[in-house]
């Protein structure tokens, strides 16, 4: 009895492993490329939203939050401006960046000289950079 095995030979599984592995040294790169390139993107959207946020603070409230009191000052009422604070400008996790760690506000801006600056330090989370690791500033 001459049964025929069914099954892939070894030169035909060699020739799918190669061809996956093509296709992952060229497709691969361009996927992590596009996504670095939208983590930016709602980083710069996120900034925007929490400029408004601050914003608003300093309507409803006469001044911006100090440097102390930080972002936290859109979450929870500074104990100074209880009567003043309007509802909740935010949620937590609208002041943490895309690559999960908190924006860097400062009060008195060096990048906006007169205003404030709010910063996203990148992918690397070190400052300068460029590509995914460039920072992120308010306008």
């Amino acid at each position: 009895m001459n049964a025929r095995r069914k099954g892939f030979t070894i030169v035909e599984v060699l020739v799918v492993v190669v061809i996956l592995g093509l296709l992952s040294v060229f497709i691969v790169p361009s996927v992590f490329k596009k996504l670095g390139k939208a983590k930016s993107g709602i980083a710069k959207s996120q900034v925007a939203l929490i400029g408004g946020a601050i914003e608003q603070f300093a309507i409803d409230c006469g001044r911006l939050p100090t440097d102390d009191e930080g972002l936290e000052a859109l979450l929870v009422a500074p104990a100074d401006l209880e009567d003043k604070w309007g509802p909740k400008y935010l949620k937590a996790s609208q002041i943490i960046d895309p690559w999960g760690r908190p924006y860097i506000y400062v009060s008195e801006g060096t990048i906006n000289v007169g205003s404030y600056d709010l910063i996203s330090l990148g992918a690397d989370g070190e400052e300068e950079g460029e590509g995914d690791n460039k920072d992120i500033y308010n306008d």
